[in-house]
């Protein structure tokens, strides 16, 4: 997996590519709970490159929007293909998470 970070708008961006599975988690994991532990907690995930993605990679997700909220802070998701979109959706969630088409509307929000 392709893994890119960045700061746009004050807010602190990760940017995953390839497979987004149970192999490859441990680094978008030390990442959210870094940035949570740093009271850096607006973030966002930008899911592009992305072409497949699995439970404990949702899970991860999951626990990143959950330490984010813990915080006063929320985790957004930008800019998902298709067959990823599909996943949230089947397992509602969609209704979850902020998600955004671009990387610019997911960091529009006050830092």
């Amino acid at each position: 997996m392709d893994i890119t970070h960045k700061v746009s708008n004050s807010i602190n961006i990760i940017q995953l590519g390839g497979r987004f599975d149970a192999h490859e988690v441990a680094p978008v994991v030390a990442w959210l709970k870094g940035h949570a532990e740093a009271g850096k907690v607006n973030l966002v995930v930008n899911l592009a490159g992305v072409n497949f993605i699995d439970s404990t990679a949702l899970s991860t997700l999951v626990q990143g929007l959950k330490h984010c909220r813990e915080k006063n802070g929320e985790l957004h998701l930008c800019c998902m293909q298709q067959p990823v979109r599909v996943i949230f959706e089947l397992t509602r969630l969609d209704k979850a998470f902020s998600i955004y088409t671009s990387e610019e509307e997911a960091t529009a929000f006050q830092a």
